[in-house]
């Protein structure tokens, strides 16, 4: 019998050529109910993924390009005076959908990052003290250029730690190009596609993903990586406590679109590097080091 997610995984390499193991990474993500981060360079098919992705599980979307003068009311919303009222009404943002593109993230200044904390934690903002709550599922699906280009600025740990997962796209294989260079243009298939899932069933997933069984020596086996990012004198810090949890819930999730009902170690190693990798900073450079994720998973004992 085909995973119920067969049909939505197949879409999507059908849209981003080449790329199966960033899409897998990227549904895992959602099924956590985690936020994505993707970072690359401009023009490899981030904003066309979070496109696809909003797309073929029937989720709504809405995306916000992210400027230098971007204001953290032009995202959350505004209290507008209205005066036949005689009171102030609360006009809805983007932010207020199933799916947010936050396009080029790290453009805008911090204050309107930080907007997005408390929507990303608690799915809902809270304006003139009143809370107002978002749509669910929310997802917060970010795309960020590398800190080196002109006009960036670097997100602060914080608003890192608040995406479950970082990916990287890459530039596709020379086959992959090829196909991409002669085939339907992307815009063209992202209006043309079908939802695979609908919100209700992604609930459902998620909620079976929350069911998958994790043995007592897995979570040995979580905490000692947890404890080699902390002790390692080349990180500023290790895991906090908020990615041990999402780690254990990716986890899950990949478990799951395996269509297994339990966790296994390679499970944990296949999504370590993506939960990992942008919260691990080190200590010379001040910059996250994705790539000393895996090569951590070499020092580490399966049990």
């Amino acid at each position: 019998m085909p995973h119920p997610y067969s049909a939505a995984l197949a879409q999507l390499n059908h849209v981003i050529l080449g790329k199966q193991d960033q899409i897998r990474m990227a549904v895992c993500c959602l099924l956590a109910r985690g936020h994505l981060l993707l970072e690359d360079l401009p023009g490899v098919g981030k904003t066309t993924l979070a496109h696809a992705l909003a797309g073929t599980l029937g989720l709504k979307f809405q995306r916000v390009q992210f400027t230098s003068d971007l204001l953290p009311a032009d995202l959350i919303g505004v209290s507008i005076y209205e005066r036949d009222s005689g009171r102030f009404r609360f006009h809805q943002g983007p932010v207020f959908t199933q799916v947010l593109l936050a396009d080029e993230i790290n453009r805008a200044p911090p204050k309107t990052q930080s907007a997005l904390l408390e929507a990303m934690e608690e799915h809902q903002v809270t304006v003139d003290g009143t809370s107002h709550p978002l749509p669910e599922p929310f997802f917060v699906i970010a795309t960020q250029n590398p800190q080196h280009q002109i006009g960036t600025f670097p997100l602060p740990e914080s608003q890192l730690d608040r995406f479950l997962m970082r990916i990287e796209l890459g530039y596709p294989d020379g086959a992959a190009e090829r196909a991409m260079l002669a085939g339907d243009n992307r815009r063209d298939m992202l209006a043309q596609l079908a939802s695979c899932i609908t919100p209700a069933e992604l609930l459902a997933s998620q909620q079976a993903v929350d069911r998958i069984h994790i043995a007592p020596a897995l979570l040995d086996y979580v905490q000692a990586l947890a404890r080699a990012t902390r002790n390692a004198e080349a990180f500023s810090y290790g895991l906090s406590p908020r990615a041990l949890l999402g780690l254990v819930a990716a986890a899950r999730a990949w478990a799951w679109l395996d269509g297994r009902d339990h966790v296994v170690p390679e499970d944990v190693q296949a999504v370590f590097p993506g939960v990992a990798g942008h919260r691990l900073v080190q200590r010379t450079s001040g910059r996250a080091a994705p790539e000393a994720a895996q090569a951590l998973l070499n020092t580490v004992a399966i049990p």
